[in-house]
C-alpha cells in the first residue's frame, strides 16, 4: 500500500527524518516548511495524509488543521499532528481542531508507520465512496460535507471492558456525547454490535483470560461490523499490541491512564467520521437505485432489464426451466398526450405501472422498457401460465377507468400484450425479447386490447 504523504515542519532536520522513515516504507513524500505552503499544496495537489507540526511561525498547526477540515476540497484528508508538545490539553486541542491523530516527538517508528497505514487505508475507502457519490449525483461534495454530521446527536457506543471500575470511568467521561452500553462478555458484545445500531466500539485490553485483538479481528470479519470504528484502550508501552491492532483495522487507540478529555475528543472524531462515511454509503446506494430505476414509474429501467434478463435466461437454460417474457404497450397513448397534455400522460404511465406492479408475482420483474412500453420477465413460467398472467394484466387495465387527478377527466385505457417463452426456440435473451415484441406488434395490428403469444 502506497500513498502521498505531506510532511509539514519548519525544522529541516525533522522533515528529513520523517521523510527518510516514510520513503523506506515506499510512500511518496512531499514537504512544506510553513502552514500556508501546506494549505496551497493540499488545495492544488493530491495528498493522502498530512503529518503536521504544531509550533510553526505564521500559521500554527492548529489553524492549518482547522482550515483543512473546514474546506470541502480538503476536509477528507487525514491529519496527524506531530509535535514536541506532550500535554493532554494539547492533544485534545488538536483533536478538536479536526486532527485524526496526534504523535509526540520523538516519534516511535512503529507507531508512525502503523498510524499512517491505518489512516491511509481508511482514506482509500472514503475516497472510493466519494468518487462514486460525486460521479453519480454530479454534484459537489460541498453540500454533503456541509450537511449535518450528527455531532449534536449522542453517539451509540458499545464498551467492551472486563472491569466494572473502568467501565464506570469511561461511561462518565463519555456522558456528554454518547450513550454507552457496557459489556464484559466479548462474544455477547460481538452479537450486540452486529444486531443493533452502534457508532463506535471501545475495546479495553484489560481482560485476564481473553485476547482483545480476537474481538477486533471478529468485528472486521463480520459483514455487518466491517466498517464499524474500533477504539482500543491499552497499557502504556504495549507497542506490539498497538501495531497489531492497527494492522487488523482498529481505527484508533488510547493508552492508560486514560485522560477523559482525550477519550472524549477521540470518540467524537470516530463517531463523526463514521457518520460521514455512512452518508457516503447511503449516497452510493441511492445512486445505484437511481441508475437502475425509472424515475417516473419507480419500476426497473431498461438498463436493469438487459442485465437481469441475461442472468435469468442463462439460469433457465442451465436448469432446463421455462422462462417467459411479456411486452405490453398502452393503446393510443399518443392521443392521451395530444388531448390532455404530457402531465396527464405521466399520470397514466404512473397508474399503469402501479397496476402492473399489482399484477406480477414476487419472482417476476416489471420494467419500463421505454415510452409507453413495459416488460415483465417471468422465471419458471411456461407459455400457458404467462398468457394467463398477461390476460389478467390486460383485464385490470381495461376494467377500471383511469381518473386524472389534475383535471378529473376519466379515461378508458386499454393495453396490447405480446408474450414469448424460451420453449418456442429462443436461443438468446435478445431473441426471446424480439419474439415477444413481434407478438405485441401482431396484437396491435389485429385490433389492440388483446394478448398474443408468439408461435412455437
Amino acid at each position: 500500500m502506497t500513498a502521498r504523504i505531506l510532511v509539514v515542519d519548519d525544522v529541516p532536520a525533522n522533515v528529513k527524518l520523517l521523510e527518510a522513515r516514510l520513503l523506506a516504507e515506499y510512500f511518496d513524500v512531499l514537504t512544506a516548511a510553513d502552514g500556508q505552503k501546506a494549505l496551497d499544496i493540499c488545495e492544488n495537489t493530491h495528498v493522502d495524509l498530512v503529518l503536521l507540526d504544531i509550533m510553526m511561525p505564521g500559521i500554527s498547526g492548529f489553524e492549518v488543521c482547522e482550515r483543512l477540515k473546514n474546506n470541502a476540497r480538503t476536509a477528507h484528508i487525514p491529519v496527524v499532528m506531530v509535535t514536541a508538545l506532550d500535554q493532554p490539553s494539547d492533544r485534545v486541542r488538536g483533536l478538536k481542531a479536526g486532527a485524526d491523530d496526534f504523535l509526540t516527538k520523538p516519534v516511535n517508528d512503529l507507531q508512525l508507520v502503523s498510524r499512517v497505514k491505518s489512516l491511509v487505508r481508511l482514506k482509500t475507502l472514503s475516497d472510493e465512496l466519494r468518487v462514486r457519490a460525486e460521479t453519480a449525483q454530479n454534484m459537489g461534495m460541498e453540500e454533503m460535507l456541509k450537511a449535518g454530521d450528527g455531532r449534536d446527536e449522542p453517539g451509540q457506543v458499545l464498551l467492551v471492558d472486563g472491569r466494572a471500575s473502568s467501565q464506570e470511568r469511561i461511561i462518565k467521561a463519555l456522558k456528554p456525547v454518547a450513550n454507552v452500553m457496557a459489556m464484559s462478555d466479548p462474544q455477547a458484545a460481538l452479537f450486540e454490535a452486529a444486531e443493533n445500531p452502534v457508532d463506535l466500539v471501545i475495546v479495553n485490553a484489560n481482560f485476564e483470560d481473553y485476547d482483545p485483538l480476537r474481538l477486533c479481528s471478529q468485528l472486521r470479519l463480520l459483514e455487518r461490523t466491517r466498517f464499524l470504528p474500533v477504539l482500543l484502550v491499552t497499557d502504556l508501552g504495549a507497542e506490539d499490541m498497538i501495531a497489531r491492532a492497527l494492522d487488523l483495522g482498529v481505527n484508533d487507540y488510547i493508552v492508560r491512564p486514560v485522560d477523559p478529555n482525550e477519550l472524549l475528543a477521540r470518540t467524537v472524531t470516530q463517531i463523526r467520521r463514521k457518520r460521514y462515511n455512512d452518508r457516503l454509503r447511503q449516497s452510493v446506494r441511492q445512486t445505484i437505485e437511481l441508475a437502475v430505476t425509472d424515475g417516473l414509474t419507480g419500476l426497473a429501467n431498461r438498463r436493469y432489464l438487459d442485465n437481469h434478463l441475461k442472468v435469468v435466461f442463462n439460469r433457465a437454460v442451465a436448469r432446463a426451466r421455462p422462462l417467459s417474457v411479456c411486452i405490453t404497450d398502452i393503446d393510443r397513448f399518443k392521443h392521451v398526450n395530444d388531448t390532455f397534455g404530457h402531465d396527464a400522460g405521466d399520470e397514466v404511465l404512473r397508474e399503469f405501472a402501479s397496476r402492473l406492479r399489482s399484477t406480477v408475482r414476487g419472482a417476476d420483474l416489471a420494467c419500463r422498457y421505454g415510452g409507453e412500453e413495459f416488460v415483465v420477465v417471468m422465471p419458471d413460467t411456461d407459455a400457458a401460465a404467462a398468457a394467463i398472467i398477461a390476460e389478467r394484466l390486460r383485464h385490470i387495465i381495461e376494467n377500471e377507468p383511469f381518473v386524472l387527478r389534475s383535471s378529473g377527466a376519466v379515461l378508458n385505457i386499454t393495453a396490447s400484450v405480446g408474450v414469448a417463452c424460451n420453449t418456442s426456440g429462443a436461443e438468446t435473451p435478445e431473441w426471446l425479447l424480439k419474439q415477444a415484441d413481434r407478438a405485441l406488434y401482431e396484437a396491435k395490428t389485429s385490433g389492440r386490447n388483446r394478448v398474443v403469444a408468439a408461435a412455437a
